[in-house]
């Protein structure tokens, strides 16, 4: 079988996830080429699992200080190039198309009539999830964005649905608690803004990951620069975990057993029901700014136990060979059991 594999990159959750799924899918000796888009070339970093990928424009959002800026976005996509890139692809070499919630490889999979699968957060809103009744055309527009024969959604527990759960690799560190060490990663804030909320706390060390060059040090903080290896390590390491409300790092924090306070980005819909269902099963805090009170009142919280995720990439790919002939509840009934039970106290 060879696989088209089409990875949206306008957040690292989408990345993370085709990590899992490269290594499991090499590892059943399937081959693979990808494609991403939705962010500018250099803008991608230690992308070794994915060997000579492609890069197309695909759609984005655009971002300012924690909000999308609606007009923006609206005039900084392209429907045209999108098509043109679409049609361009060539598919006579691949048995399947398989999306993260990208358009330009889901398009060109549905003008051609290849197989598609779409595996990705995005498409566990196809159900009634916590947040998705604020957003009743969020499933039409699903179709609209990335469309495919068949979709499966992740999401941290499968609702009475059939949803998998998250494609997440196990710690790659032995996990411990440096006591009042606080990861941050807001991508979609300002660093000064950062900075201004939790220099006021003194008596904790925050490791800030954003957008410089080389690392600094200004009094308890700490400023990083992307990295992947020591993003992993800290995770691993920390006390706690400040964040935007995307799916990836908040399961990563999880199964990590790392207490969570999320600020999601305003005028994103799947951030505020990843909040919601967050808050909803007890697995984070949510602040809607900067609030220095929020921030001080979750400092003083303590960890829940680590929830490690079950090996869902290794299942996909035996679905996908298999020709994806079992019923996706069969298989989410299959892959949640023996998982659920730490997540079910915690759901109203």
């Amino acid at each position: 079988m060879r696989i088209l594999y089409g990875v949206q990159g306008t957040g690292n959750g989408h990345i993370t996830r085709a990590r899992v799924m490269s290594k499991a899918l090499a590892c059943a000796g399937v081959e693979v080429d990808y494609l991403f888009s939705g962010r500018a070339p250099e803008r991608f970093f230690n992308m070794e699992p994915f060997g000579d990928f492609r890069v197309r424009r695909g759609l984005t959002f655009y971002t300012d200080a924690g909000k999308v800026q609606l007009g923006r976005t609206l005039i900084g996509n392209s429907l045209v190039q999108l098509w043109r890139d679409a049609r361009a692809l060539d598919l006579s070499d691949y048995d399947l198309v398989v999306t993260d919630f990208e358009p330009v490889t889901a398009w060109a999979a549905k003008l051609r009539g290849v197989p598609s699968v779409g595996i990705a957060h995005q498409y566990a809103f196809c159900y009634r999830v916590p947040g998705s009744a604020a957003a009743p055309w969020l499933k039409p527009a699903l179709g609209l964005m990335a469309p495919v024969a068949q979709a499966i959604g992740v999401h941290w527990h499968h609702f009475d649905a059939p949803i998998l759960p998250p494609l997440i690799e196990p710690p790659a560190y032995p996990l411990t608690t440096t006591p009042g060490e606080v990861l941050v990663y807001l991508p979609f804030e300002s660093l000064d803004a950062i900075r201004y909320a939790l220099l006021g706390f003194p008596e904790c060390r925050f490791l800030i990951y954003a957008g410089v060059e080389t690392q600094r040090s200004e009094q308890n903080l700490v400023i990083k620069p992307f990295s992947r290896d020591g993003f992993q390590r800290d995770l691993a390491s920390c006390d706690g975990v400040i964040a935007n409300a995307g799916f990836g790092l908040c399961s990563e924090a999880i199964q990590a057993g790392k207490k969570l306070l999320v600020k999601p980005l305003a005028n994103q819909v799947e951030q505020a029901a990843n909040a919601t269902a967050l808050s909803d099963l007890g697995r984070a805090v949510v602040m809607t700014g900067l609030e220095t009170g929020a921030i001080g009142d979750w400092l003083g919280t303590s960890n829940p136990a680590p929830l490690p995720w079950p090996d869902t990439a290794s299942a996909l790919v035996a679905w996908l060979l298999d020709g994806c002939r079992e019923p996706v509840a069969s298989l989410s009934q299959r892959v949640w059991a023996g998982h659920l039970p730490e997540l079910d106290r915690s759901v109203p």
